[in-house]
């Protein structure tokens, strides 16, 4: 126990020593970049420790150091908590940040703020580390709330690009909607338990809706589920490392890690079950279709990121969260190295992301696209791949579960969708006739761009047997199942990648084809944005332009005060006898009024 405790204090030493560099002059006289990637390699190398202590002996700990504060009743404590999920998920994050982290220095190496960048990157690593060690909802929510302020500042770092600014506003908006639940749950716990810790909670809270909608509602908004959605794409106006690291392996799983925790109170409670399966379902369909007219071979990896999310929730719906777990961590091999290999295409082909524009990829950049297949097939749930031993378990519950043929068929339609897009890519980027000028010249001879893809390469391969060995399941799965049942994920990729090339085939006919409807609805991503973005905030400010217009000139400016007086005025001449025009009664006013005067001052 002292051993890993003391490897758990290396890992965030290394992590937080450049931080403190960070802040003295000694970043002038040093390779900061390369410094601050071989901390995460040795951080890395240090957590393998607890991680084969906890496969040997299964022991999970919770380090409590320090009081913070005490208010009444609850005492907020520094704990820590490296159970199954903490102790796996940090090996896997710190890998995927080496290799990036790696990579972010040959990729962004004409920026002249490199070190704020490696910085921003190593600060978001240090933050969803604490979120996923956390052992209370406090911390996680700093941790929470860190990665979202990261998020913000590192899809915003070109800053010049409107488009930038937008999407970071979108990412902190959406995410802000997801912490009213948060805080909400939050609330609630520390109100009803007299505590934060998830233990105590856990012991004393298990029968209410209302916080788990809560952090349900959190967890849309961070892990870009239906209707808090769009910001994940548009997030992809940040530099590629950013999207690698932020968007595909660590901060959009927050969400679903935040539900993964809470499994003792979801698991009893149907409500929340189901409404995680029907926004999962609706999740991964919607952004699959999304994905399938997409142009920007970004975008494509960011739709294909939020639609596996979507099969995330399923599981969690199907009262899986174990499984949901493995396919986060195989998810973040393979998502990764999908966006580096895009990053790499994009940086030799002169910051060109259109895939109607690349085109004989593979002869110039041989091992790019191999890795960009293995990505590929992997996300697809090519058998033996890593994302086989997660997938193909995912749509194996679902097939054996008898509450949700409804979200079973959209898993499905979307499984196959997952093909077809994968195979786009392949098939516009690697393939057929080089379709960039002449003059561009492509070569991956930098180590530092090779080296990163073929570590993650190597995990999109084997990670997934290695994990999936060690992961225990929670519940006892159906043993025997027909053959149709047992093959139906295979079926429906290969069914996919059929589909797939005959669509591509056809795009090769000189005559353009007319757009249909449903062409329409996925190129313009559900009509979502122009009904949310453009809709709505449209009519709102033409309701209130004419209610102010109304309310403030018609009635206020114009009826209260000229309108009244003009109205009184009129009414009054019309009833006094006096304005009658003749002369008589005019002086005898005159007379009243000589009276009168004197009679007023002598009283």
């Amino acid at each position: 126990m002292n051993a890993i405790t003391t490897s758990i204090l290396l890992i965030f030493t290394f992590l937080l020593l450049p931080m403190v560099i960070s802040l003295t002059n000694m970043t002038k006289h040093m390779n900061f970049p390369n410094y601050v990637t071989s901390c995460i390699k040795c951080a890395f190398f240090i957590s393998l420790i607890p991680l084969s202590s906890f496969f040997n002996s299964g022991t999970e700990f919770i380090v409590t150091d320090w009081q913070w504060l005490s208010i009444g009743p609850v005492k907020l404590w520094l704990s820590l908590k490296f159970d199954f999920f903490s102790t796996i998920f940090m090996p896997v994050a710190l890998y995927v940040s080496w290799s990036i982290m790696e990579y972010s220095v040959w990729y962004m190496h004409s920026d002249p703020n490199l070190n704020r960048f490696i910085k921003y990157l190593l600060m978001f690593l240090i933050t969803m580390i604490i979120l996923t060690t956390a052992n209370n909802l406090l911390q996680l929510f700093i941790g929470w709330e860190g990665v979202g302020i990261m998020s913000f500042l590192l899809i915003s770092w070109w800053h010049g690009r409107a488009d930038a600014n937008t999407a970071a506003l979108q990412a902190i908006l959406y995410n802000r909607v997801g912490d009213i639940g948060f805080i909400l749950a939050m609330t609630w716990y520390c109100l009803k338990t007299s505590s934060m810790e998830f233990q105590q909670i856990f012991l004393m809270d298990n029968s209410n809706t209302l916080p788990l909608a809560g952090l349900l509602l959190a967890a849309t908004g961070k892990s870009a589920q239906f209707g808090l959605h769009p910001w994940l794409p548009a997030a992809m106006e940040g530099p590629t490392p950013v999207s690698a690291l932020l968007h595909s392996s660590t901060m959009v799983v927050a969400g679903i890690f935040l539900l993964i925790r809470f499994y003792p109170l979801t698991s009893n409670n149907s409500t929340i079950l189901t409404a995680m399966l029907c926004l999962g379902a609706m999740t991964t369909l919607f952004t699959a279709i999304c994905a399938l007219t997409q142009n920007d071979i970004k975008k494509i990896v960011a739709f294909s990121t939020s639609s596996q999310l979507g099969l995330m929730m399923v599981t969690l719906g199907l009262n899986q969260p174990h499984l949901a777990f493995l396919h986060i961590c195989t998810h973040a091999f393979f998502k990764a190295m999908l966006f580096l290999c895009a990053g790499s295409i994009i940086h030799s082909l002169n910051d060109e992301q259109d895939i109607r524009k690349m085109g004989g990829v593979a002869k110039s950049m041989p091992l790019t696209s191999s890795c960009l297949t293995i990505g590929s097939l992997a996300l697809t749930g090519m058998p033996f791949l890593t994302g086989f031993y997660s997938k193909d378990l995912i749509i194996e519950a679902a097939n054996t579960c008898h509450t949700n043929a409804w979200a079973l068929l959209m898993t499905l339609m979307a499984t196959s969708m997952t093909a077809v897009y994968s195979t786009r890519i392949i098939y516009f980027v690697l393939m057929t006739k080089p379709r960039f000028p002449p003059t561009i010249t492509i070569n991956e001879n930098n180590p530092l761009m090779v080296n990163p893809i073929k570590r993650l390469a190597l995990g999109s391969i084997l990670a997934g047997f290695f994990i999936s060995y060690n992961i225990p399941p929670t519940t006892v799965q159906v043993m025997t199942m027909p053959w149709y049942l047992k093959m139906m994920a295979l079926a429906v990729t290969i069914m996919g990648f059929m589909i797939a090339l005959d669509l591509n085939i056809t795009t090769n006919n000189l005559k353009p084809s007319e757009s249909t409807l449903k062409n329409y609805f996925s190129t313009h991503l559900g009509y979502f944005p122009t009904i949310m973005h453009r809709l709505l905030p449209l009519k709102s400010l033409n309701t209130s332009f004419k209610t102010a217009l109304t309310m403030l000139d018609l009635v206020w400016l114009e009826k209260a005060i000229p309108k009244v007086t003009s109205t009184i005025h009129t009414l009054t001449s019309s009833a006094m006898s006096t304005q009658k025009g003749m002369l008589k009664l005019y002086f005898l006013s005159f007379l009243i009024t000589l009276i009168c005067i004197p009679v007023v001052l002598l009283i």
